[in-house]
């Protein structure tokens, strides 16, 4: 009777380690798989995404396979695994409303990153914000403004936003308005202005230069000045254009007037003036 206790306890004790034996293999091949796949996702994925997007993708993939693969292993030990997914996915939900705000702006960068509307160093326009692009990660963004000011855009903020992307184009158009007076001759003006854009070395010639007549106003004849540079160049191009465009129009004697106002005094006839 003892020898047959003794041998189902052996029996027994020889099952259990069986079983966990074939528990640790299994968590070894897991793991194995999971440096193997951190391994090729280093070699063919790291130099082609943002480091700050593959760093969040690569633990996302890596510690994902790594805890299903463990949950999985331990499934001979009598740990159910549809119990634990169920716990881990209500805990998960728990933490989703708490940190609602994170994930959005987590998914936004992954997104953004896919649409990939600007780079580090694009000039851009976003919401009420333009400047330079200076840091994307995985949740915000940094602009510095045109006047210096580092200012930091949430994600999902950004991703909702429409995005104007300056850097893109490989030319952009100046334009600006420019009054002379009614005695001035409109031909000599848009000649000198026109003259003045062609001999410019930043100012392109397909698309060419335009002075157009826009309006009649009260005290000027409106011209409005349009041409095109490249986007490195654009706003000195602008600023030279706009500098210079008084001295190109007092060549030919072109006058560029003070508003002004005709006032006509009609005279009172003699007996009809309002009494003292």
């Amino acid at each position: 009777m003892v020898d047959l206790q003794f041998s189902e306890f052996l029996s027994m004790l020889g099952g259990n380690l069986l079983t966990y034996l074939m528990v640790g293999v299994s968590i070894a091949v897991v793991v194995a798989i999971a440096l193997f796949i951190r391994y090729w996702m280093r070699r063919v994925a790291k130099p082609r995404i943002p480091l700050h997007v593959y760093t969040a993708l690569e633990k996302l993939v890596v510690y994902g396979i790594i805890i299903l693969g463990v949950l999985a292993a331990l499934a001979p030990l009598g740990i159910e695994l549809t119990g634990l997914l169920i716990a881990g996915g209500i805990l998960g939900i728990v933490i989703g409303f708490a940190s609602q705000t994170v994930v959005s702006n987590f998914l936004s960068g992954i997104f953004l990153y896919i649409e990939a509307p600007f780079k580090v160093g694009d000039a851009v326009q976003i919401m009420d914000y333009g400047g330079r692009i200076e840091d994307i990660s995985i949740m915000s963004t940094k602009i510095r403004t045109w006047d210096g000011i580092l200012v930091r855009l949430p994600n999902d903020k950004l991703f909702n936003s429409d995005i104007t992307n300056y850097s893109r184009s490989v030319a952009r158009r100046f334009r600006f308005k420019i009054g002379i007076s009614y005695d001035s001759d409109i031909e000599k003006a848009r000649q000198a202005l026109l003259k003045l854009m062609e001999e410019h070395p930043m100012v392109l010639v397909n698309p060419g230069p335009q002075v157009l007549v826009v309006e009649y106003g009260d005290s000027a004849i409106i011209l409005e000045v349009r041409g095109w540079a490249p986007t490195q160049v654009w706003f000195d191009t602008y600023m030279s254009i706009l500098r210079m465009a008084k001295s190109a129009l007092d060549r030919p004697g072109v006058k560029i007037p003070f508003p002004q106002l005709d006032l006509h005094i009609k005279e009172i006839p003699k007996g009809q003036g309002s009494p003292v």
